[in-house]
């Protein structure tokens, strides 16, 4: 079995495809205009209208409203990329800050209110930990 993907339902995948590719710096797939990919090399960003949640069951998701997922992006430098990030993001959860396990971290919410975290492990048991997940 290997990990596909995340997928954010939302009622606006045109605004959450603009934000996570200004994010990811990867331009989405859109073979719908109800749903979009952004494939990355260790896992796929799926974004889906909420229309499309009637094919998976009615009421099974419901948009804007994720209160216990966070999305998480491995990156090279935390700092750096919240510098690059301020003129994008409109909602910051949590400053640079380096976490009790080894990674600094900055987490910001998206459009939605999606929890979205980037972090790069600092210590030698974090980077330990990531050899090779990359």
């Amino acid at each position: 079995m290997n990990f596909a993907s995340v997928r954010i339902i939302t009622d606006d995948v045109d605004r959450l495809v603009e934000f996570y590719e200004k994010i990811t710096g990867v331009s989405a797939e859109r073979p719908a205009p109800v749903f979009a990919e952004l494939v990355m090399p260790s896992c796929t960003l799926a974004i889906g209208h909420s229309q499309t949640v009637q094919l998976f069951g009615a009421g099974s998701a419901v948009a804007a409203s994720n209160h216990t997922v966070i999305i998480e992006f491995h990156v090279h430098d935390v700092d750096a990329e919240y510098e690059r990030l301020k003129p994008f993001v409109d909602e910051w959860v949590k400053e640079p800050t380096t976490m009790p396990w080894g990674n600094r971290a900055v987490l910001f919410r998206d459009p939605d209110g999606n929890l979205v975290n980037l972090f790069a492990p600092v210590t030698e048991e974090a980077i330990k930990r990531f050899s090779g997940r990359r």
